[in-house]
Formats: structure tokens, C-alpha cells, sequence
């Protein structure tokens, strides 16, 4: 079995993260998993980088899920609850990130691959891209209550409950009426599409973005609510505030730091 590999490529403020398995609609394998675990966590050491891009290689899928050949290696209900917990790290780890996250939807974006989405800040999708959860055909496995309430934040429990118990796939004029995407692009224009969203998003106020992505978190997950000292700290104490002041009664763009 080719395990694939995830990519990561740095251009200039941004970094782009490659699911490479194409010849299996990019199902990801442990080694990928782990690979995407360690991008996350090195791309949040790197100052320097103000936007990630998420996308699966052939542009025919962004990610149809884990490798169900895998699951033979299970030999008890342990090895169940041992992946659970290892996805849940990893999901949490590409959700909890410093910086603003795209997920850029190339067809296929089942099992895994919706939660990996759904933790992106912004998704956008082609016009033939389906959305689902058929674990109740394939697997007959189940997802952890967290993947279930994110998926439940992204589509509504109505839609969710179809995702699982009819198996549907839903297309992408549904997941945009329902907020999950933000928009969907013809395929010839997704490029250049991808490059205006990461413009816009690195040239804000990158604490700004952190504070009020990490405060959406919490809530989401009702996760230290009252705590925010810290994220109101990180921006009202920074330089940045105080640089934004003076652009903005000087009618100026303000030139952001992240300090």
C-alpha cells in the first residue's frame, strides 16, 4: 500500500499543506496522519507564517477519508478507542492553530477528510465536491462526540443525522446554504481565487485573528468562556494596537507586525 505523504511548502507569508495519495482519492494513511500532526505543530512555531492552505494533490478529491485497509490491524474495542484519541489529538491540532486555515474542497471530502475541513477557518469547494460521514454503510465504526459536535457546528444535526444514518452525501450548493463553505469556484478559477483569500488574510491584524479565532474556539467547545484575559491582553498590550490607532485617525493601511 503506498502510504503518501503530506507536503508542506512555504510562499512567502504562507504555507501550504499538500495530502498527496491521489491514486486513492488521498485516503490518509497513520504516516500521513502523523505528518500532518507535525506540519501543525511546526508551522505554529513560525512567526513568519500568516495563512495555511489545505488541499488534497490530483485536484479529484481532498481527502475520501482514513484507509479502511488499515482497520484490520484492530484486534480489540482498545485499538477503537486508541485511534479516536489519536485522531482527536491531531484534529485538535490543525483546529487550534495560531493562525487563519483554508480548506480548498477538490471533490471528495468524506470520513476524515469533512473533519479536517470542518476545523478550517474557511472553506471553500468545486461545484461537483460531496460532504459526508457513510461509516453506517462502510465501517459501522462511529465518530467521538467532539467530531460529532464539529460536524454538528459546520451542517446542523439535521444534516448530520442524514450524513450518518441515510450515508447521504451532500453537494456543495447545500453545504454553502447551510455556512459550511464559504463559496463555490469554478475549477479554472480556484487558483487565483485561493491567492486573493490568502492576501486578504495576511495582510489583517494577525493577533487580532488569533485572539478572536481562539475566543471562537473556546466558545464553540464551552471551553474557559470566562477566560479571555490572555487573548484581550495579546492584542490591547501590543504594538500592533497601538500602530493601528495611529493608521486609522491618519487615514493610513496599517503595515501589521504581530508584536
Amino acid at each position: 500500500m503506498s502510504e503518501g505523504e503530506v507536503h508542506c511548502e512555504l510562499k512567502g507569508a504562507s504555507a501550504y499543506l499538500t495530502f498527496d495519495r491521489p491514486q486513492h482519492r488521498n485516503a490518509m494513511t497513520w504516516k500521513m496522519y502523523q505528518e500532518l500532526h507535525q506540519h501543525t505543530i511546526e508551522i505554529n512555531k513560525n512567526i513568519a507564517i500568516r495563512c495555511v492552505v489545505f488541499r488534497g494533490a490530483g485536484r479529484e478529491s481532498f481527502i475520501a477519508g482514513t484507509d479502511i485497509k488499515q482497520f484490520r490491524e484492530f484486534t480489540s474495542a482498545q485499538d477503537g478507542i486508541d485511534y479516536e484519541k489519536n485522531a482527536e489529538i491531531i484534529i485538535a491540532a490543525v483546529e487550534s492553530m495560531l493562525i487563519p486555515t483554508i480548506a480548498v474542497i477538490d471533490q471528495w471530502a468524506i470520513g476524515g477528510g469533512l473533519a479536517i475541513a470542518g476545523v478550517c477557518d474557511i472553506r471553500v469547494a468545486t461545484s461537483g465536491s460531496k460532504f459526508g460521514i457513510p461509516i453506517a454503510r462502510t465501517l459501522g465504526n462511529t465518530l467521538s462526540n467532539k467530531n460529532y459536535k464539529r460536524l454538528i457546528d459546520g451542517f446542523g444535526a439535521a444534516r448530520v443525522k442524514r450524513m450518518l444514518m441515510l450515508s447521504e452525501l451532500l453537494d456543495a450548493d447545500e453545504a454553502l446554504a447551510c455556512g459550511f463553505l464559504k463559496e463555490i469556484i469554478p475549477p479554472e478559477s480556484m487558483d487565483e481565487r485561493v491567492d486573493e483569500l490568502v492576501q486578504r488574510l495576511i495582510e489583517n491584524a494577525p493577533l487580532s485573528i488569533r485572539a478572536g479565532k481562539e475566543s471562537i474556539r473556546r466558545l464553540l467547545h464551552n471551553d474557559m468562556v470566562e477566560l479571555d484575559d490572555d487573548l484581550i491582553t495579546s492584542c490591547y498590550g501590543s504594538h500592533d494596537f497601538k500602530l493601528g490607532i495611529e493608521a486609522f485617525i491618519n487615514k493610513k493601511k496599517a503595515k501589521w507586525t504581530g508584536f
